[in-house]
């Protein structure tokens, strides 16, 4: 009787582990729409939208050279807005950021926007890189047109929700490092601040490339 309660028991453990591993196999990262975000988060043009695509653009990096949407198409990246002379949550961002790309080899991208275009110049870009001992291989730092700036992070990846949110002669304050898909759609959103987020932002890369 008692070797019958035995196996009894190790049945129904094993049962409850196979329909935990299986839930968990089977867990699919949401897509993001701006129907899906509090409306804060979402800019007024785009609020009650059930599709999301992220825009098409095209920046310098740190190297000189442009990067577009094509140099990411088929890929996936992770987004971030920073400035080089934040002296608060861009040191954590970067720090945490080195965390990802030292997780991975070249199976992602990341690109991160700067939000003070003049001050941050190709040079100074590339100096950043250096004193962080950044990989420019599939990290790059990313300067245009601060309009430009500002629409991607409204419109593409909900760092700001309008321009009430920005004003002018400040600058974009935001920890969120979004995850987008090799088909341009948002997959997660991330507090760049915590190391704790950055498990869990490397534990969705790696279901979206599995």
């Amino acid at each position: 009787m008692k070797n019958k309660l035995i196996l009894f028991v190790l049945a129904a453990t094993l049962l409850i582990w196979y329909q935990l591993t299986k839930v968990e196999d089977e867990f699919e990262l949401p897509i993001f729409t701006p129907a899906d975000l509090r409306p804060t988060l979402v800019h007024p043009s785009l609020i009650g939208k059930t599709t999301h695509e992220i825009p098409n653009f095209s920046f310098t990096n740190q190297f000189g050279d442009k990067v577009s949407n094509e140099d990411v198409q088929d890929k996936l990246y992770v987004a971030n807005f920073f400035f080089t002379s934040c002296p608060s949550i861009c040191i954590d961002l970067t720090n945490n950021l080195k965390i990802v790309q030292n997780a991975f080899d070249d199976e992602i991208i990341i690109l991160s926007h700067s939000v003070d275009p003049e001050i941050d110049t190709v040079e100074r870009l590339m100096k950043y890189q250096e004193i962080n001992e950044i990989d420019g291989n599939n990290w790059f730092l990313l300067r245009g047109d601060i309009d430009e700036i500002i629409k991607m992070a409204q419109l593409g990846y909900f760092a700001i929700a309008s321009v009430d949110n920005y004003v002018e002669n400040s600058l974009i304050h935001t920890e969120n490092i979004v995850l987008v898909d090799n088909q341009q759609r948002i997959r997660g959103v991330y507090n760049g601040t915590s190391e704790l987020e950055m498990s869990y932002l490397i534990d969705d890369i790696n279901r979206l490339l599995n």
